[in-house]
């Protein structure tokens, strides 16, 4: 529930007053002496969901922008009207028991997108961190970067500022995330550059073998429903009024750990690393700010003035047009890299088969070890360069050679020229 203050301006209080008692609202009146505009602040309790359609009642008898309006939480209020008032809004389909007024939205959202300074600082550590996660192939250190990343705010800015026609609201949330992904970036590969140049890192190290790399080198579509799911938790978390902590954590889980991934390809000069996690980062924000913007303009937010709720409705379109657009063209990337992943897992499957049967047909003492399939190339689709298989025979002679059989086999599932390395291990019997 909330407790609003309105200090009513001259003339106007018989109206206010009025209004209230027509919705059934509580008041307390008392006296302002410390203005000449305002003769009385009148103070009354409403449901949650109440505060914005009491509002608008109010502005048409004359409370407008200018009138000095404090809207705060209440805990508590003891009132058989309050009652009544409460299970009024909530038989009415038009109003949701949880969603707060648009101006309470509004609010929330330039409280979470002001300070620049710990915006940055706070940025800087979470993809610093984030890059030392990584390098360690450590879960727990990359979700703690995630929990101080402070980039729930700048998110939902752009689409809270696009729904109720704040523009200033709509340009400093795009400037807030681009200048999170530049810092998050860029502070990843400094830092990474300088744990390479120092050798804090072994020189020799694969990061395509770090199990946190490799899963956001090559993302497949599934990202895009993590995105698209932490937009709408993410702005639900601000339109109910619940704390949006837990949620942030999951924004950050789309944003940091892909571009501290980016970073530690421009650091370690990787076009393949830096390609698939940079499309990664830029899917998820423009996933995020797509569905934060459609759950806002469903639930009914709307500009404080009727005639500009139509720019507004035209400015979400285009703008739900373009996100639209422009996450389409990226996730042909994703699409590319789930098909890839399928024909890699599908011929693997084969090339296994294909020399299972190989074996059994020269020898059955003869098994199969271990099987090395190397893909190339810098974007999908990759191709198969090479294959090392590991065969294992009994004491002995060492079979025929093999390489011609598998590698007219292999090269039949893969349909291209395939470099096919056998190697023999003496496989032991008790």
């Amino acid at each position: 529930m909330r407790l609003v203050q309105i200090t009513i301006p001259s003339g106007k209080q018989q109206a206010v007053l009025d209004t209230l008692e027509e919705e059934g609202i509580d008041y307390v009146l008392t006296d302002e002496t410390s203005s000449r505009e305002a003769t009385s602040v009148v103070t009354f309790p409403v449901p949650k969901s109440a505060v914005e359609h009491v509002l608008e009642q109010l502005r048409e008898v004359g409370i407008d922008e200018s009138t000095y309006t404090v809207i705060v939480s209440a805990e508590t209020v003891i009132s058989r009207h309050f009652d009544e008032l409460s299970e009024k809004y909530a038989e009415e389909e038009d109003h949701s028991e949880e969603l707060i007024s648009r101006e309470e939205l509004t609010t929330k959202a330039e409280e979470l997108a002001r300070s620049t300074p710990t915006y940055v600082i706070m940025t800087v550590v979470s993809a610093v961190i984030a890059t030392a996660g990584l390098l360690l192939d450590s879960p727990a250190t990359v979700v703690g970067s995630m929990v101080i990343a402070p980039l729930i705010g700048p998110a939902m800015s752009a689409s809270i500022g696009t729904v109720v026609d704040d523009q200033e609201l709509f340009r400093q949330g795009v400037r807030m995330q681009a200048l999170g992904i530049g810092l998050s970036i860029g502070a990843s590969a400094l830092f990474a550059s300088f744990l390479r140049a120092t050798n804090l890192v072994p020189p020799g190290i694969d990061l395509l073998e770090l199990s946190e790399v490799a899963e956001r080198v090559a993302p497949n579509v599934l990202a895009l429903a993590v995105a698209l799911g932490a937009g709408v938790a993410g702005i639900l978390s601000l339109t109910t009024g619940v704390s949006s902590a837990l949620v942030g954590v999951m924004i950050a889980v789309a944003l940091i750990p892909p571009a501290a991934t980016a970073g530690l390809g421009i650091a370690y000069m990787d076009p393949s690393l830096a390609f698939g996690s940079t499309i990664l980062v830029f899917v998820n924000v423009l996933s995020i700010n797509f569905a934060a913007l459609l759950v806002l303009w469903y639930e009914g937010y709307r500009p404080k003035s009727w005639f500009r709720e139509e720019q507004a409705r035209s400015a979400m379109l285009k703008r739900a047009a373009m996100l639209a657009v422009a996450i389409a063209v990226l996730s042909m990337f994703l699409g590319g890299v789930t098909y890839d992943g399928y024909v890699a897992a599908t011929t693997e499957q084969e090339i296994r088969d294909g020399v299972a049967d190989e074996l059994a047909a020269v020898d059955d003492s003869l098994s199969l070890v271990e099987l090395d399939i190397r893909r190339t190339g810098t974007i999908p689709p990759q191709t198969t360069e090479r294959v090392v298989v590991t065969v294992g025979y009994p004491p002995g002679d060492p079979p025929d050679p093999l390489a011609e059989r598998l590698d007219a086999r292999i090269e039949a599932v893969t349909g291209t020229d395939v470099t096919v390395e056998v190697r023999y291990v003496l496989r032991e019997t008790t």
